[in-house]
């Protein structure tokens, strides 16, 4: 990986998967690179009731021990024009033998929210389930080369979906 002539960026970014992470494991490898989004929110009766488009980055990080990603909604060139920013956000990952499972917590400081999860396997997506606060499910599906869906589903409306993003990679 070419040098981001930042020490810190430096550190940070890791080209390769660590080796201590098995191969069945590396459930976030096929999100790294960079996705164009469209986000939207629904209501309780399941309505659209925002749209949005926005961006989302993944990096191995921490020597290939992590996965990182950033997401911005509404994008850069949006937020340069004056719309109202949703959140700039980050969540971090691990993969913990241990439990044989991924940490993760989102950050989003404009909201002021951290929160962990723990990941898993499910079919052929992830999925991350809240440990504290409210109860959410957030998965990853339809994961291809060029294309995934993200959902938010909350359980205190029985499991409703109350976000999803649909991301096509950046080219």
């Amino acid at each position: 990986m070419p040098s981001l002539n930042h020490p810190f960026a430096d550190s940070l970014i890791s080209e390769a998967t660590s080796s201590d992470i098995p191969e069945e494991q590396r459930l976030f490898d096929p999100l790294i690179g960079s996705w164009d989004l469209v986000v939207t929110w629904y209501d309780h009766a399941g309505a659209i009731s925002r749209r949005e488009t926005g961006e989302w980055h993944f990096a191995r990080v921490l020597d290939g021990r992590g996965i990182q990603d950033v997401w911005i909604v509404p994008g850069p060139s949006e937020r340069a024009a004056g719309t109202d920013p949703y959140e700039y956000g980050t969540s971090i990952r691990f993969y913990d033998p241990g439990i044989a499972a991924w940490r993760s917590t989102w950050i989003g400081p404009r909201s002021g929210v951290v929160i962990p999860f723990i990941g898993r396997r499910s079919g052929d997506g992830i999925l991350l389930e809240t440990l504290t606060g409210d109860p959410m499910r957030w998965s990853f599906h339809d994961i291809t080369d060029d294309r995934f869906t993200w959902e938010n589903r909350k359980e205190n409306d029985d499991w409703r979906l109350a976000q999803d993003f649909v991301a096509t990679r950046h080219r």
